[in-house]
């Protein structure tokens, strides 16, 4: 009976091969020969892929589904011809503000390419530091839902109130820390492939720089080249990357404990050389077959962040009109003009700058927009308009050196209560009510404003390196979207 199952699901799997490899082109069928070339390489032979594991990070973006495509085929491929093949380890980080697009995505591309019943194939989701296997629907569970919001607040109070509000530089520290674990759980991975741009590999790098220095430390080794020594970086950082924070933020442990004991140092395997197909020419392949559905203006304009345009604007407006003195609209309208100019330099199709443009004016424009955009965010960050003000502002670090600014500007009302502000920040007893207000404007436990008030802010150091390259490597992105 195995022998006879095991002969059905190899056609099937066969089946799955033809089927992608009716979507791929000539330049994707050659790239895929190169890519199966570049993993014999990297485990030492045919004869030693069969205990070869590699993981891939699928977010439900557009590119990691296309990338997971073409190692699947890559191990089909192998499989055809060979007695064995390498592994695959598939791992998804649960994080607020991830839609239900995104999930269904990440699903529904594992469905279509017959992963979930192969043995050869590992689907895990890290959900509040707990590694599980992936089901679909799975929303992020309450406890991983309010430790990313601390976390997302606490990092993000630590900037400079006078710097651009990154509400993705916690992002930075939860993916790398995500990388470093789950390619040491049960057993470890050989490789992680990777196929992010050298562009968007110097923008993590460099974030996660940005972010590590928020959260407290620094490393002395940092190659902001590329991702060729991350993981050598990731054992600098050490298992606890917001160690900074404790013992009030009283972060959970990786679970199940006694599966992260054994490890394989792992390498990094870039690929981004092997997606040579333009953007058109993918969608049949996402769209049809994978059915992948876009999320929004971000899976045209930005792959590799989960936090949407239009949040990002709504953020722009609430800078503007609580800390520049301007309107609402102005915000966003200056948001709109520099997401444009990205747009062009991507060489986006016109309907997509139309939709856009579509999209920033009715945001500008109706009232309602900003109350529906508020709402959004208190259902996918936990955070009140108000609690999001607080965060623009960063009024409690530097022992409280912005907090009379937050409060002549947002809570005048408060500025009487400014002694006992000062008071509770440094453990003193306070009334209860000055104690409930914090925590009502903060969204943060009156210990953990404390522990802000006690740290510095992180000034912005030098300008991203990754921007200094964006006019080249924006163009090659461009030709390579247009297919010219």
């Amino acid at each position: 009976m195995t022998s006879i199952h095991d002969q059905a699901m190899n056609h099937v799997y066969q089946q799955i091969l033809q089927r992608l490899l009716g979507y791929y082109s000539r330049a994707e069928r050659t790239a895929l020969q190169l890519l199966i070339q570049r993993l014999v390489v990297a485990a030492g032979g045919m004869e030693r892929l069969a205990d070869y594991k590699v993981l891939v990070i699928q977010t439900g973006s557009r590119d990691s589904c296309y990338t997971l495509a073409l190692l699947r085929a890559a191990q089909l491929s192998i499989a055809g011809r060979a007695p064995t093949t390498f592994q695959l380890r598939v791992a998804s980080l649960q994080q607020n503000g991830v839609s239900a697009t995104v999930m269904d995505n990440i699903h529904n591309s594992c469905s279509a390419l017959f992963l979930y019943d192969d043995p050869r194939v590992e689907v895990l989701m890290v959900d509040n530091r707990e590694v599980l296997p992936f089901t679909q629907p799975t929303p992020i569970s309450e406890a991983g839902r309010e430790i990313n919001r601390v976390n997302m607040l606490m990092v993000g109070h630590r900037r400079d109130s006078d710097d651009a509000l990154d509400l993705w530089d916690n992002g930075y520290l939860a993916m790398a820390e995500f990388y470093a674990q789950i390619a040491r759980w049960d057993g470890g991975v050989d490789a992680l492939v990777c196929s992010e741009t050298p562009r968007q590999q110097k923008h993590f790098l460099y974030g996660l720089k940005r972010a590590t220095a928020k959260a407290g430390f620094l490393p002395s080794r940092y190659n902001e080249t590329g991702f060729e020594d991350l993981f050598t970086l990731l054992d600098e950082l050490g298992a606890e990357y917001y160690r900074g924070f404790e013992p009030e933020l009283m972060q959970p442990h990786w679970r199940p404990a006694e599966l992260f004991e054994t490890c394989r140092r792992a390498s990094c395997i870039d690929i981004h050389d092997m997606l040579v197909s333009n953007l058109e020419e993918r969608w049949p392949l996402l769209t049809e077959f994978l059915r992948f559905q876009p999320d929004g203006l971000m899976s045209y304009v930005s792959d590799n962040e989960p936090i949407g345009l239009e949040f990002n604007a709504h953020v722009r407006g609430l800078q503007a009109c609580f800390m520049h003195g301007d309107s609402y609209a102005c915000g966003v309208a200056e948001f709109f003009q520099r997401t444009l100019v990205m747009m062009r330099r991507k060489n986006l199709a016109d309907r997509v700058c139309l939709q856009a443009a579509e999209v920033f004016g009715k945001i500008s424009s109706d009232p309602e927009q900003r109350a529906l955009l508020t709402a959004i965010t208190q259902k996918n960050l936990g955070l009140s308009e108000a609690q999001l003000v607080c965060l623009l502002f960063a009024p409690f670090v530097n022992k409280g050196a912005g907090l009379e600014r937050f409060l002549r500007q947002c809570h005048p009302g408060m500025l009487i209560g400014m002694p006992d502000l000062h008071r509770a920040m440094q453990g003193h007893a306070v009334p209860d009510q000055i104690l409930q207000w914090m925590v009502d404007v903060s969204g943060l436990p009156v210990a953990l404003i404390g522990k802000l008030y006690r740290m510095e802010q992180v000034v912005e150091g030098a300008q991203d390196p990754a921007a200094l390259t964006c006019d080249t490597d924006t163009t090659q992105e461009g030709e390579r979207s247009t297919g010219r």
